[in-house]
């Protein structure tokens, strides 16, 4: 009997792919959230713990569905460090919303990290140690975001400092004329009177 030697290493080969691939979504549904960048020779790399901004999120469906314990998770922390450091807590979960969708493992393109998006420089300054940690960035954030309204008593103007950083605010007198930080500024300022108003 003759082989046809080609299809029966096509075969195998499809199959070995087919279970490549299962164990690599096994693995990302795993981890919840991966993140990965493409180098310069075209080549995908893949990690759960990003160690530079070049990574961003790759999320599995599994990771877009924050589950209503996890909301509540955060609404309780969200709860217990507004009341410690005298801030709304409608504005803090209108800032996360906007910030990271709740998502606890989010990266944006500048490297900022977790809930409330803080950046590694201001993670320092704010002594925040592990940034993915959803109690410790909401306390940090929330801190922070007390600051700067201390520091601007326009609110806008302190949105806009925790999203393009306070010497831009005091750089242009106002609002920075960046379409992201002013897009940034309506939509939590929107998500923030929208949840008052569910409240009424």
């Amino acid at each position: 009997m003759q082989t046809n030697t080609p299809r029966f290493l096509s075969i195998v080969g499809a199959l070995i792919s087919t279970l490549v691939m299962l164990l690599l979504w096994t693995g990302i549904c795993a981890a919840g959230t991966i993140f990965f960048y493409k180098d310069e020779h075209g080549v995908m790399h893949f990690t759960d713990t990003p160690s530079s901004a070049k990574f961003r999120p790759f999320q599995s469906l599994r990771s877009r569905m924050t589950s209503s314990a996890d909301r509540a998770s955060i609404a309780r922390y969200v709860d217990r460090y507004s009341q410690q450091h005298g801030i709304d807590p409608l504005l803090v979960m209108a800032v996360i919303e906007i910030e990271s969708g709740f998502n606890h493992r989010a990266v944006s393109r500048a490297g900022a990290q977790g809930l409330m998006q803080i950046m590694p420089a201001t993670q320092q300054d704010l002594g925040l140690a592990a940034p993915f940690d959803p109690a410790e960035n909401i306390e940090a954030g929330i801190r922070y975001l007390k600051m700067l309204m201390h520091r601007f008593p326009d609110l806008s103007l302190a949105l806009a400092a925790y999203n393009a950083g306070p010497a831009n605010v005091e750089r242009y007198n106002g609002i920075p004329p960046f379409r992201e930080t002013q897009n940034y500024v309506r939509k939590v300022l929107a998500n923030y009177d929208r949840r008052r108003a569910a409240l009424n």
